[in-house]
């Protein structure tokens, strides 16, 4: 009996023990890994936000001054600097895209944007839906909304990119003999309904800038100093080094009419030696060029700073 009882105080002290290790077991923690990889910022231009609908659209209704386009902008910018991919020039005008495209065509000196968005709300509408009972009753908000994107790339002037999306909020509340929540019209529902739809268009935005190598070009070329648009706020650090390359030529496609540019010739290397600048705009950073001809200093439009991918 004594040597029964022994055992079993044995097996409970060992259990006891098993469990109070298992107890102490912990997971590893987890290591955060930096990326320490190239991140080139692209500047996008955000232009006109428009509403479409008849939403809003009173007496006194004023065009350039569309709460619901502001709204969507706002949200539209948010997103896009939350991913840390881009600098945000705002362009409330729709004019600036041909100033644009020059700046990011021939006058290579002039920092211009790479990209420039145009957006639209396209579709807008509320809806209250409920149900009474004996005893309960329940009351629906609903706010649906359509978002239309266009991603112009400001070098060709061309649309790259154009969708549309929908998105929806709703809240509901419910009394019970009187008892429970009474809300009126939840003005936060339209802002996440625009939210919604635009969040679906943003990953593709992203994607779609991306695709194409980060380019830059000259500022100035001479016994001074060489120095290439752009610094610190867009990612560029000393040592880092780019292609330097010739515009490709252009070709005109005889269906649409549409100039088509052809990839360039590689002729050298810019090494950036510093960075300077206040702001994104005025940004510009000092390169070291090695190049294997002869770079024509009079004719700097016709040379791009380029990524090495």
């Amino acid at each position: 009996m004594r040597k029964i009882c022994f055992l079993v105080a044995l097996f409970a002290v060992s259990y006891s023990a098993s469990a109070q290790r298992k107890v102490e077991v912990v997971e590893s923690p987890v290591q955060n890994v930096q990326d320490d990889g190239m991140v080139l910022k692209r500047k996008v231009a955000i232009g006109r936000f428009s509403n479409e609908t008849q939403y809003a659209k009173g007496i006194f209704y004023d065009k350039e001054n569309d709460p619901m386009g502001k709204q969507a902008l706002d949200i539209l910018s948010s997103k896009l600097a939350s991913s840390g991919k881009f600098i945000l020039l705002e362009r409330s005008d729709l004019s600036t895209l041909l100033d644009e495209c020059q700046k990011g065509g021939a006058k290579a000196s002039t920092i211009g944007a790479d990209y420039m968005i145009i957006g639209s709300i396209t579709e807008f509408g509320r809806k209250n839906t409920g149900k009474n009972g004996v005893f309960s009753s329940q009351k629906t908000q609903t706010v649906e909304a359509a978002v239309a994107i266009r991603l112009v790339d400001v070098s060709t002037g061309l649309i790259i990119y154009s969708d549309e999306a929908k998105g929806s909020a709703e809240l509901t509340t419910k009394t019970t003999m009187g008892v429970g929540g009474q809300a009126s019209y939840d003005a936060t529902l339209s802002d996440k309904a625009i939210s919604e739809a635009i969040g679906q268009l943003v990953e593709n935005i992203i994607n779609k800038c991306s695709n194409s190598p980060w380019r830059t070009y000259f500022l100035s070329y001479d016994s001074d100093a060489i120095l290439i648009a752009g610094g610190t706020s867009q990612g560029i650090k000393e040592g880092m080094v780019f292609n330097i390359k010739t515009q490709g030529k252009k070709v005109k496609n005889p269906q649409t009419g549409i100039l088509i540019t052809l990839p360039g010739k590689t002729v050298g290397t810019a090494k950036v030696i510093a960075t300077g600048g206040d702001t994104p705009e005025t940004e510009f950073s000092f390169v070291e060029v090695t190049s294997n001809e002869t770079i024509n200093s009079e004719n700097m439009s016709n040379y791009i700073i380029e990524q090495v991918k």
